[in-house]
């Protein structure tokens, strides 16, 4: 049986599912080839079907698993050259091929070997485009009929477009790591821009699209100096029709020039009124998904600066289908376990074991006892276990705790007063945080240069606890706050400061004050947070001075704070490395109210 610290949260842990689970294929090869499009775009896919091992025939039929990517199917190797050649897909491939599924990995319109120009991040015309892939794996003799998508990031939102169209063959999808809303869960959380992931995504798409090598090798993913470019599909051998698809490549869309574009939510290009943010964000087909589709969302809670609010958005949202929700102490992509008090860098949560039982149970009906789990599993850092629960959020009493004068944060409302704090716009949180991951950045260790960061902030420090506390879901600051500038960035960020001084970073919020307006949430677009529109006929200037209420959410985070530990919050108006300044080269000076002013956490008391 299983020892690890999944036990009490699983009937049947993940480990032992795959312990038992029969091995019965073997990987082979892949075919290559173009499919072609309705509009005459020829799109280049690698198709994997299982082989029975020792090689005797088969003729047996798979469900298969389909990967959209703009990252490359699969990587040229140079003579003698060595390495894995599909760095963002391999390790699905590798898993659940032998497992029995078919896998397909595909380059999307206008990237590897696909010809067609990208007009878009996500473009509409890629997900057009998934429907017509389906169509074609449905007609292959190793097909049964059965399709499910998943992947990392990119590759999990076209996983939700893909079910969007309403595919019959779609039965199941599982996005990790994928937004449901590209504008705040990405580009621009609390209506920020982060400046520093356009600028790197920018230069990893050339790299890619443009087949700039000497620009990939910065990248620690496609460094490998073996890589050639994309490879050609099998009736290319001398690359010619790849040339050709990497010379419309020069006419993609630039990131830095294109989300630009969008300073509000919803609001259509200049040139095209009809296409906004929502024109690549799931959220806005998710009526689509037809309700028998089965959705598995995996993001980790240091998973960009809103990947797991689009995980827990999409299971709010999806509510008529079979769902489940798992968040877990990962970064983007579930690549390192970001707990400090973690066994080793690696994730040991056996993820891949856990997507193959939801798959095995909705494309292959198999009897994997998945309906008597819980449909939410989260992790708990610090208290390093797993948990279980039957809705989200798991915690649903608040503790209130107020921003006092001296620096304190009190149980109960102190006397009035104020803090004024100047914005320092040299000011950051350094690169070992949670937005490097998102931008191809190799990220190891999280937060570790945390200790004393927050001094320069104003910040409230509680009293010891005096019992283990664990936090489930996502804390709110609720303030009473002035600016000097008709426009203001709030950061709020959450830390445990252990009984012998070490500073550990929770999680953080961030907002923009122009957006502070609060609006119902949509039916296709449900939360458990103070829903914002960052619509432009929301949006409204500060009147410098005048005192206003301000609720920023965190990001949510399940995280145990240590008896005679000390909850500190802490409220800054910049972040350099990561954000651009608002308003610009105009330095706000924040005045916050306090004995008004509150924290708002979903703890509950840790019992041995």
């Amino acid at each position: 049986m299983s020892t690890d610290n999944t036990a009490d949260a699983w009937h049947v842990p993940p480990a032992d599912y795959v312990a038992a689970r029969a091995i019965e294929h073997e990987l082979a090869p892949p075919s290559s080839c173009y499919v072609t499009m309705r509009d005459g775009c020829r799109i280049a896919l690698d198709a994997y079907v299982p082989q029975p091992k020792g090689g005797a025939a088969s003729g047996q039929r798979f469900p298969t698993l389909v990967f959209l990517t703009p990252y490359y199917r699969r990587f040229k190797l140079s003579a003698g050259g060595s390495g894995e050649v599909n760095p963002n897909t391999g390790k699905f491939r590798d898993y659940f091929v032998p497992r029995g599924y078919a896998v397909v990995v595909v380059d999307v319109r206008g990237t590897g070997a696909s010809f067609g120009t990208r007009d878009s991040f996500r473009s509409p015309r890629e997900r057009e485009d998934s429907s017509q892939i389906a169509d074609w794996i449905v007609a292959q003799p190793w097909s049964n009929g059965v399709i499910g998508a998943t992947g990392i990031s990119y590759l999990g939102a076209a996983a939700d477009f893909l079910a969007s169209t309403g595919h019959p063959a779609v039965k199941a999808i599982a996005p990790i790591s994928a937004v449901w809303d590209t504008y705040s869960d990405n580009y621009f959380p609390g209506g920020i821009q982060l400046k520093s992931l356009t600028k790197v995504y920018d230069e990893l798409m050339i790299g890619l699209d443009h087949d700039r090598r000497d620009i990939l090798r910065q990248f620690s993913y496609f460094a490998n100096p073996d890589f050639q470019g994309p490879q050609p599909v099998d009736a290319d051998p001398e690359s010619v029709l790849l040339n050709q698809a990497i010379r419309q490549h020069l006419g993609n869309f630039r990131q830095t020039d294109f989300m630009a574009e969008f300073k509000f939510r919803e609001e259509g290009l200049p040139y095209d009124p009809a296409f906004s943010s929502a024109s690549f964000s799931p959220y806005a087909v998710s009526e689509g998904i037809r309700p028998d589709v089965a959705i598995l969302s995996v993001s980790g809670w240091y998973d960009g600066a809103g990947y797991a609010n689009g995980a827990i958005a999409r299971h709010l949202t999806m509510s008529d289908n079979p769902r489940h929700l798992l968040l877990g102490p990962w970064d983007h992509g579930a690549r390192i376990d970001i707990s400090p008090w973690r066994r080793q860098v690696e994730p040991t949560f056996p993820l891949l074991g856990e997507i193959l039982r939801f798959f095995d149970a909705y494309l292959m009906e198999r009897d994997t006892g998945l309906a008597d789990e819980a449909p939410v599993h989260y992790y708990a850092v610090h208290g390093e276990a797993w948990r279980a629960a039957h809705r989200w959020p798991p915690v649903v009493t608040e503790r209130r705790l107020y921003l006092a004068p001296d620096g304190q944060l009190a149980d109960v409302a102190p006397r009035a007063g104020e803090d004024r704090h100047n914005v320092d716009f040299s000011s950051g949180t350094g690169t070992n945080t949670r937005y490097e991951r998102i931008a191809g950045i190799d990220s190891r260790d999280y937060y570790a240069d945390w200790q004393g960061r927050s001094d320069a902030m104003l910040s409230y420090t509680s009293a010891p606890l005096p019992t283990a506390m664990e936090l489930a879901g996502h804390g709110l600051a609720d303030l009473l706050v002035a600016s000097s500038e008709p426009d203001l960035a709030l950061f709020v960020y959450l830390t445990e400061i252990e009984a012998d001084g070490t500073e550990r970073y929770v999680t953080e919020g961030l907002l923009r004050a122009l957006h502070r307006k609060e609006s119902a949430a949509p039916a296709n677009y449900r939360t458990t947070w103070p829903f914002r529109s960052f619509a432009r006929s929301d949006a409204s200037p500060l009147i410098p001075g005048k005192i206003e209420r301000i609720r920023v959410p965190l990001l949510p985070v399940a995280w145990q704070f240590a008896r005679g530990s000390r909850i500190r919050v802490s409220i800054a108006g910049h972040d350099d490395d990561h954000c651009g300044q608002v308003p610009h080269g105009r330095p706000p000076i924040i005045t916050l109210q306090l004995g008004r002013s509150f924290l708002e956490l979903p703890l509950a008391a840790v019992h041995d």
